[in-house]
């Protein structure tokens, strides 16, 4: 059992929870609590090791337990050492580290997904599990979004890391990669999205929470789109806009 903070698996969680650039150095990222850890298994994700505390539930020990008979490195930590770990107020007893491994973007796409400058993990969060939802079939992360595999946006994801295609690309790349899908972005002044052909392929960028799309954003852009709302509000948070875009995209296509 561990039972020091001084550990070496310790010290490497505490970083992996703590910068992305650690992330990235590592090659490695932490989920925690019994779902994530169910869902990161049954994605098949390949997995540095494992560590759980006596507080576990009986959900949990059986999790740990197949994973220990699959020869996954699971140890038992203190309770103490569990909670200093923690990033929820509320430990659930188990963390895992996994490695930062990619799911391969298909070879041909008529869906994709790019949160512009998102800095909000919550946000973040909510759109990639829309995205899963949504048959998104791969989530772009351009320059100054906030970092996919954060605990934050790990936990509002809800599993939708390990159903997705994320990967990180500079606008260049984007631009080369996905040329000629047509390009729309987020705008409270663009044309609405119920009167607007989704069912061609398309790229959904939606922007910041503040400022909207990036000027490399707008300079991609082939059109603007805006969601109709009734009631006296301005505008929608980037997580819930963004969703409401994306099912009206399966609503189109839908009804083809």
């Amino acid at each position: 059992m561990i039972i020091s903070n001084h550990n070496p698996k310790i010290k490497l969680i505490r970083a992996l929870l703590g910068r992305a650039k650690d992330r990235r150095e590592a090659g490695a990222f932490v989920v925690e609590g019994v779902r994530l850890v169910e869902e990161a298994v049954a994605a098949n994700w390949p997995m540095r090791f494992v560590l759980f505390d006596e507080s576990l539930s009986e959900r949990g020990k059986q999790q740990v337990e197949s994973l220990m008979s699959q020869g996954v490195d699971v140890e038992e930590v203190s309770t103490s050492v569990m909670k200093a770990m923690s990033e929820t107020e509320s430990p659930q007893g188990i963390l895992a580290v996994l490695n930062d491994f990619q799911l391969p973007i298909p070879e041909s796409v008529n869906f994709i997904l790019v949160p512009d400058q998102i800095r909000d993990p919550g946000n973040l969060g909510t759109l990639l599990r829309s995205a899963a939802a949504t048959g998104v079939q791969a989530v772009i992360i351009p320059p100054e979004t906030t970092d996919a595999f954060s605990p934050k946006v790990l936990r509002s994801g809800m599993g939708a890391h390990f159903k997705l295609p994320i990967h990180s690309m500079s606008w260049d790349e984007i631009q080369k990669q996905f040329n000629g899908l047509q390009v729309f972005i987020a705008d409270m002044d663009g044309e609405s999205c119920w009167s607007t052909n989704l069912r061609q392929p398309i790229i959904l960028v939606i922007g910041n929470e503040a400022d909207g799309a990036s000027e490399s954003a707008r300079g991609m852009a082939t059109g603007k789109l805006s969601i109709p709302m009734a009631g006296e509000v301005e505008s929608l948070n980037a997580g819930i806009a963004g969703s409401v875009l994306m099912f009206e995209v399966v609503r189109q296509r839908s009804n083809t």
